[in-house]
């Protein structure tokens, strides 16, 4: 996305493995699911191992190679542990504490239990307001905390953890995909309405590996089985070794995955839903190129989610495919410009253009969508200054014009360029000759093998389960003075 002053941040990334064979170090597995699973989130990390149905953990802010040192990795592998589950992190919902890293880990009267969880509930602040009255006490303020509560009380009643987590489910609201552990279960759970993806693996030696996306499994030597159904509930039990589901809440009519999955979210070597990501996103510019033609010289993609898109344009058109831009990729993601010429010069630092590509030529450049707009302008001039003598910009997303409810950090309209201006003007406040935007038909055809339909809430304002009605944030978040004020004083 070009917009790194204010991007849309990515999702989180869940895994599990259970290896049945016990020739795998589970805590090393889930090292390098979680490498693979980094994109969805660098603000936090963590795994769970369970060994011989004691569970121990580590998770902390920072990046998996941050948190997770040869020491502490080490601590966490043992021989005997055939069970773990990890977790990349970015808040949605919830501050950046390391009390809302996970997995979280719960222990009550009927055992201990870990999870993990990609998605953002739209009812958490309500379910939250009545576990807190009923005496409930939450150490942070994500809603994964809510769901562990729900589970942990409705265990508490019931004589399965599989039959907790589905009693659960008939409260919760909004995107949820999760990976629970417990002493002998290793369970995949995805909301009813399939926002998140969620899918299988099998590893060789015997066993089953559950992630938010397919380069997880290639990562830890597993083959994709298929997904988790919106609505399913996919239980590892550990005492027969055997994959067993629980369909009580499949089959709604309206399932709908977030498109911007296949358009930024996902890795273009992961499967989602049967659909190639990369495969998508080629299609995407294929789409732009029959939407928006263009006479031009050269086709460049803004890296890394414009690439796949701008080769499609580029296949469609018939206007060659340049490489463009260089990435630095030692500028991490938490970069942090010290003055105001720095941060003018943020872009300048993280990408910068070829001249010998786009010198003296009209270029279509092609990124993933425009958020604020800011950046994309800068882009536009960094490819003027290189010598191009035109830049129309093809986006392979449409205008982002409403907030984002179901797990993405967008909750309202104020830092969206297209929900104040038409796309006229988008190209003059950004400096480009031309401008066009992939339609929102376009959206419903890119994964032409998916097995569901697709949100675009975000581009139209439409959602296909109500807003919430509450988006405060956590009183305990906010100042006593100028803030909320907390009941006890």
């Amino acid at each position: 996305m070009s917009d790194f002053a204010y991007p849309l941040h990515e999702e989180c990334g869940v895994f599990g493995i259970y290896d049945r064979a016990g020739t795998e170090d589970v805590a090393a597995a889930a090292y390098s699911a979680l490498y693979a699973l980094q994109h969805r989130g660098q603000e936090s990390c963590g795994i769970a191992v369970n060994d011989d149905g004691v569970i121990t953990g580590h998770r902390d802010l920072g990046l998996v190679n941050e948190v997770f040192t040869p020491e502490v990795l080490a601590s966490l592998s043992t021989t005997t542990a055939h069970m773990a589950t990890g977790h990349v992190r970015y808040a949605t919902a919830g501050t950046r504490i390391r009390a809302n890293a996970q997995p979280m880990i719960v222990r009550h009267g009927r055992g201990t239990m870990a999870l993990c969880h990609n998605g953002n509930l739209t009812n958490a602040v309500e379910l939250r307001r009545q576990l807190e009255n009923e005496g409930a006490i939450f150490h942070g303020s994500s809603d994964t905390e809510v769901i562990c509560y729900l589970i942990t009380r409705n265990r508490l009643r019931m004589g399965s953890i599989e039959t907790a987590i589905s009693k659960t489910m008939d409260v919760l609201e909004g995107a949820y995909s999760l990976v629970i552990m417990s002493a002998t279960k290793l369970i995949a759970v995805r909301d009813p309405r399939g926002y998140r993806p969620l899918c299988i693996g099998t590893l060789p030696g015997g066993g089953y590996v559950f992630a938010s996306e397919s380069c997880a499994l290639d990562a830890t030597g597993a083959a994709l089985l298929r997904d988790v159904e919106p609505g399913e509930i996919v239980v590892v039990d550990t005492k027969t070794g055997e994959l067993r589901s629980i369909k009580d809440h499949c089959g709604r009519p309206d399932t709908q995955m977030c498109v911007f999955e296949f358009i930024y979210f996902a890795r273009p070597d992961s499967v989602i839903e049967g659909s190639s990501v990369h495969e998508a996103r080629k299609q995407a510019g294929r789409f732009l190129a029959q939407e928006h033609p263009v006479e031009a010289d050269v086709v460049i993609g803004v890296p890394d989610s414009g690439l796949d898109a701008a080769l499609g344009y580029s296949e469609e058109s018939g206007i060659p495919y340049g490489i463009g831009f260089i990435k630095n990729k030692y500028i991490g993601r938490t970069f942090i410009q010290p003055g105001q010429k720095q941060r003018q010069d943020a872009v300048r630092i993280k990408l910068n253009a070829i001249s010998a590509t786009v010198k003296g030529k009209r270029v279509v450049m092609v990124d993933d969508s425009i958020v604020r707009g800011t950046t994309c302008a800068r882009i536009v001039r960094l490819l003027r200054e290189a010598g191009a003598t035109e830049v129309h910009v093809r986006l392979s997303a449409p205008p982002f014009t409403d907030p984002c409810f179901f797990g993405t950090d967008v909750d309202s309209k104020e830092n969206l360029i297209a929900a104040h201006h038409s796309v006229e003007e988008i190209g003059k406040i950004i400096g480009a000759d031309s401008i066009g935007f992939l339609s929102l038909e376009a959206c419903d055809k890119l994964a032409a093998d998916s097995h569901c339909g697709f949100c675009k809430g975000c581009f139209c304002g439409k959602y296909p389960v109500d807003p919430p009605l509450v988006t405060e944030k956590n009183k305990f978040d906010q100042p006593i003075h100028g803030g909320k004020v907390q009941d006890d004083d």
